[in-house]
C-alpha cells in the first residue's frame, strides 16, 4: 500500500485481538521512532513507557474510563513529560551534541546560554504546555509509524493522568502521563474497522496561496 492508503487503513481501534502481540522487532521500530520524534529545541524532555504486563493493566481500565483497550492490546504506550525542565535538561543536550558532533564549545556555548534562558525564563505552568504540545507531536509521528507498519493504535485522552501515574509509580521516574496509545492489532469483529473515513473534501481543509 501507498503511504495514503496504510493512513486511510488506519482508524482508532476500538476492539484489540488479545491473542495477537506484537514483535519484539515492531516494537523496537516504535522505540525508534518516539526517539527520533522532531522536537521543539532538539530537547527531549518527553520519555515512552511501555506497559506490558496484563495485571498491571487491568488496574488502569477504571481510571480510563472502562475503556478497555488499555489491556486488550498488545502493548500500552504511555507518553509522559517531565514534572521538572530546567537548565540541566539543556546542559545534557549540549552534552549530547557534543559528544556525538564534536562540536567546539566556542560555537556552541552562545546557543546553549540562550536556551538556557529560554527554558529557565518559563513560568511552571507555561512549561508544562509547552512539553505537552510536543507529546502531541510524538503521538502524531508514532501513529503514522504504526500505520506505516500495520500496526493498529487507538490514541487516548480520556484518563486520570494522576491516577495513572500513581499506579504505574511515575512520580519515582519524575514524570507525568500525558497521552495514551494501545498498540497491537484489531479484532476481526470490530466493526469499528469496516467503517469509511469521514473526512472534509481537500477544496475545504486546504488553502493554497
Amino acid at each position: 500500500m501507498s503511504i495514503i492508503e496504510k493512513l486511510k487503513w488506519r482508524y482508532a481501534t476500538k476492539k484489540f485481538d488479545t491473542g495477537k502481540t506484537l514483535t519484539k522487532e515492531k516494537l523496537e521500530i516504535l522505540k525508534e521512532a518516539f526517539n527520533l520524534t522532531a522536537l521543539s529545541y532538539g530537547l527531549q524532555t518527553l520519555k515512552l513507557v511501555i506497559v506490558e504486563d496484563k495485571v498491571a493493566r487491568q488496574g488502569l481500565v477504571e481510571v480510563a474510563y472502562g475503556q478497555r483497550q488499555v489491556v486488550d492490546s498488545s502493548h500500552l504506550l504511555v507518553l509522559c513529560i517531565q514534572t521538572e525542565i530546567d537548565g540541566n535538561d539543556v546542559n545534557n543536550h549540549f552534552d549530547t551534541i557534543k559528544t556525538i558532533r564534536n562540536t567546539p564549545d566556542k560555537i556552541l556555548q552562545p546557543f546553549k546560554e540562550q536556551m538556557k534562558s529560554t527554558i529557565n525564563g518559563m513560568d511552571p505552568e507555561k512549561k508544562v504546555g509547552w512539553a505537552t504540545r510536543q507529546a502531541y507531536i510524538a503521538l502524531g509521528n508514532l501513529m503514522t509509524v504504526c500505520a506505516i507498519e500495520g500496526i493498529d493504535s487507538c490514541p487516548m485522552e480520556g484518563f486520570i493522568p494522576k491516577k495513572i501515574d500513581e499506579k504505574l509509580g511515575l512520580d519515582q521516574y519524575g514524570l507525568s502521563s500525558v497521552l495514551l496509545l494501545p498498540v497491537g492489532y484489531r479484532a476481526s469483529d470490530d466493526m469499528f474497522a469496516g467503517f469509511k473515513k469521514v473526512r472534509k473534501h481537500l477544496s475545504e481543509t486546504i488553502i493554497e496561496l
